[in-house]
């Protein structure tokens, strides 16, 4: 099961880096990794909640991590990290169905996969502030 997640959400992420960095339209590329991902109905759905709901609620999403990397601006975050950033906030701050460390965990394991060699440390930094907030 937690393996079929993380492909659900390796998946998301690669639409989300997709849609940001060359523009193409959300439903044409979630639609295109998924024929080819072999995932559960479950988790393709939980991959078009995560993609849909980062792409709805980008400007709340990105306003957050302007709030809390503020040395960062958002567009020199490297892609794949604010991508990662972008999914684990939407899932800590709104969609509140899996506990904070277990999206934390998950976005840390994707920056370790898909980032820099400092990313995963970058990525757990922002989130634990983001983390600290949510709890309260």
């Amino acid at each position: 099961m937690a393996g079929a997640r993380r492909k659900a959400r390796t998946l998301a992420l690669q639409a989300l880096y997709e849609i940001d960095t060359v523009g193409h339209e959300e439903e044409e590329v979630v639609s295109r990794l998924l024929a080819g991902g072999g995932l559960s109905e479950e988790n393709v759905a939980f991959t078009r909640e995560l993609v849909g709901g980062v792409v709805q609620n980008k400007e709340k999403i990105d306003h957050n991590i302007k709030s809390f990397a503020p040395a960062w601006p958002i567009e020199q975050i490297p892609a794949v990290d604010r991508n990662i950033l972008r999914l684990a906030i939407f899932e800590i701050l709104l969609d509140n169905k899996v506990p904070v460390k277990v999206a934390i965990n998950e976005a840390v394991e994707l920056a370790k996969t898909f980032g820099s060699e400092s990313s995963s440390k970058f990525v757990n930094g922002v989130l634990g502030s983001v983390s600290a907030v949510a709890s309260r």
